[in-house]
């Protein structure tokens, strides 16, 4: 028998990025030391507690453009837990035979979401990590459940940020962005690092460290890099409060990238 701690599988010994937003978000599938790295995290930076609802807002006015552009199959990459307004609610409300896979590479968001989706057909939730497209593209449970020769609606929220720029992104963008036909699209939301000041850097090392957990913030040329060989959707890539805003809102954080592609 293993003297392994199983916790350490899991990651209960430390924060989790899925567990992290949870909390950020209300929720209570999260442990105290994901909460300890969210209350520092809000606490040391004034528009923290803005971004993760200007995330979640953005993901439902994307899904629901896509829904009326006639996507019908969408991939939730780095899903996280499940919340209010998932992306199947969304898709399955607007067409029962709309199809939807989640993927995280988080072991405890997989069960989530496998628990949430038993009876719920259309959508499964399998266990993969962004950073190999091929194994996510050909893994059998998707390519049993998509019909890759229609348009699929690529979702990277808040997912990018935890890839580092020596794990290559634009790579793995590139892949998934290639295996789109015509009509499907790539939907981004991310942290961006055109207005952060040399504090809040600063800041973002020491919490980097404190808890080993760390996003990369990057610039708004780079995520025009990511949209290569795509019709960027109007109003193109803004902050997240201001692409097609269906309600009033607070000024945005200015800390959130957001932006849909079509394959022509």
């Amino acid at each position: 028998m293993s003297d392994r701690d199983p916790r350490h599988d899991l990651g209960f010994d430390g924060p989790a990025s899925a567990r992290v937003y949870d909390y950020s978000l209300g929720g209570k599938d999260n442990y105290a030391p994901d909460r300890s790295a969210a209350t520092d995290a809000l606490g040391a930076y004034s528009v923290a507690h803005l971004l993760p609802r200007e995330n979640r807002k953005f993901m439902r006015r994307a899904v629901r453009h896509l829904l009326d552009a006639g996507v019908r199959q969408f991939i939730d990459l780095g899903c996280g837990l499940p919340g209010k307004g998932n992306v199947h609610d969304l898709a399955l409300a607007a067409d029962p035979d709309a199809k939807v896979v989640y993927v995280d590479n988080d072991p405890v968001a997989v069960v989530h979401f496998q628990s949430l989706l038993h009876a719920v057909p259309g959508a499964i939730a399998v266990k993969a990590d962004a950073r190999r497209p091929d194994e996510i593209l050909g893994h059998a449970e998707v390519t049993a459940l998509l019909d890759a020769d229609r348009p699929v609606g690529i979702l990277m929220i808040s997912m990018l940020d935890w890839i580092p720029d020596e794990d290559d992104p634009d790579s793995i963008v590139a892949a998934f962005r290639d295996a789109l036909v015509p009509g499907g699209h790539l939907v981004i939301c991310d942290f961006l690092g055109d207005n952060l000041t040399d504090a809040d850097r600063a800041t973002h090392d020491e919490l980097t460290k404190r808890y080993d957990i760390s996003v990369t913030f990057r610039s708004s040329e780079r995520f025009k890099g990511f949209f290569d060989g795509l019709d960027l959707v109007e109003p193109g890539l803004v902050l997240a409060p201001e692409w097609r805003p269906d309600r009033p809102y607070d000024p945005p954080s200015g800390w959130l990238m957001a932006g849909v592609g079509r394959k022509p």
